[in-house]
């Protein structure tokens, strides 16, 4: 007798489930030589963005269901980051920070 394939069950994980980062490294960032948290500033629009020591910067913005980053809203949690390390996703494109800005 043949196997019902319509009754096979395939979970696949929420959106909205929380990660480290709000993705999953698509670009395959590399995690041998992660960047760190040097501290944090606001833009001219009041969004957070983060500065790296590879000399990069990043924009993060809590954005649910999206982007789940609650902890850049909260000035302890953004200060418990500082030397963490960040995957940089400007380095995983292999941009160089001196030809970033001008």
């Amino acid at each position: 007798m043949g196997r019902d394939l319509l009754h096979k069950n395939v979970e696949r994980t929420s959106v909205t489930n929380a990660s480290p980062e709000s993705e999953r490294n698509p670009d395959k960032r590399e995690a041998a030589f992660p960047s760190r948290v040097l501290g944090f500033h606001q833009d001219e629009h009041g969004h957070w963005v983060v500065e790296l020591s590879c000399g990069h910067t990043q924009h993060l913005r809590h954005e649910p269901p999206w982007q789940s980053r609650g902890w850049v809203l909260d000035a302890d949690l953004r200060q418990q980051r500082i030397g963490q390390p960040f995957a940089c996703g400007w380095c995983a494109q292999g941009v160089d920070s001196a030809t970033l800005g001008n």
